[in-house]
């Protein structure tokens, strides 16, 4: 069979490989040091021309991470919340009194962290706040003004401030179960991934619906390009962009489908200051795909385990690839 990519452009031959030795479930960058989430209990340092490091940073599974370009922040089966620092020195930044897992961290303004163990979501600012949630956390996003948590659970999400621990939260209801939140970098509209394969989204000025349907598979990954203007996803035989550039968002607009394969996008990452979103596939291969006609160039090949983790450095000139057996690299783009 004819490899329907043998003549698109690759830079492979720019890849420094990695022994991660463990699956790997996500990836960060402090800095130029890659950090690869390995499943049970440690963190792999890579510096450029430096030996990896590990370090164990959990008693368990290492079930959420996080991280603002200076320590990664994990949650474990432990029960503890973690914060690592690119020397590889860690800080427990809570323990839950009655031992429960972990489930999802977020980090937010001026180094505020935010985690969720069962049905209560916790957010560390100048004092501990505890939000109550209608039901177990399904996913954490801080919006960008202001500090205010979104709190995607079964029916909806739910908008809090902490530091106002009188105000009731404001309820944004959608029955089924919500499982991850992420928020428009101009802080317009919220959208929650479902057990179904869609997402569904709210105006925030108004509560206005948004659903977004159309995947194969139940969305695990998404980011918004540069300046927010698309959302980018996985779930789907292709690269899933939907627009979000007008008052309106997506409402009655179709979303753009790019870089088609027999294989569905596991992980995307959208470059941090080009309209660029690489995209890691099930079997194994990455692209980068270029929003504005589509071009495709070849950044790691198919292997034989599906990408699990994908992030750009800060520069966007690195980015690091995972996958689920401890296949991983670093690309150096100069």
């Amino acid at each position: 069979m004819t490899d329907p990519r043998s003549d698109t452009v690759s830079v492979i031959d720019r890849t420094h490989p990695v022994a991660a030795d463990a699956p790997v479930v996500a990836a960060h960058f402090l800095g130029r040091t890659s950090v690869y989430v390995l499943g049970e209990a440690a963190l792999l340092f890579v510096e450029p021309d430096a030996e990896p490091r590990r370090v164990a940073v959990h008693g368990g599974a290492i079930l959420a991470t996080a991280a603002d370009g200076e320590r990664v922040v994990s949650g474990g089966d432990d029960g503890k919340v973690v914060a690592t620092n690119a020397e590889g020195e860690t800080a427990t930044l809570a323990t839950d009194a009655k031992h429960r897992w972990i489930d999802h961290v977020a980090l937010g303004p001026d180094g505020v962290v935010a985690w969720s163990a069962g049905k209560s979501a916790f957010v560390q600012a100048k004092e501990l706040r505890e939000f109550e949630a209608p039901s177990t956390v399904g996913g954490l996003a801080f919006l960008p003004k202001g500090l205010r948590l979104a709190v995607a659970h079964y029916n909806g999400a739910s908008l809090w401030f902490p530091n106002a621990p009188q105000a009731a939260p404001e309820k944004l209801e959608w029955k089924g179960s919500h499982l991850g939140v992420t928020v428009s970098p101009d802080g317009r509209f919220l959208v929650t991934t479902m057990q179904e394969p869609m997402l569904h989204g709210w105006r925030l000025t108004d509560g206005k619906h948004m659903r977004m349907s159309g995947y194969a598979a139940r969305v695990t990954s998404f980011g918004w390009t540069i300046g927010g203007r698309f959302l980018a996803t996985s779930g789907a035989t292709q690269l899933i962009l939907w627009p979000f550039q007008t008052k309106d968002g997506p409402m009655g607009k179709q979303p753009h489908l790019l870089a088609p394969s027999e294989h569905r996008v596991a992980v995307v990452a959208c470059h941090p200051r080009q309209d660029i979103v690489a995209a890691g596939y099930e079997d194994g291969m990455v692209l980068f795909v270029r929003l504005q006609d589509g071009a495709e160039i070849l950044a790691k090949k198919p292997g034989a385990a599906p990408v699990s983790a994908l992030a750009w450095s800060a520069d966007g000139r690195l980015l690091a690839f995972g996958t689920e057996n401890g296949d991983a690299g670093v690309l150096d783009l100069g």
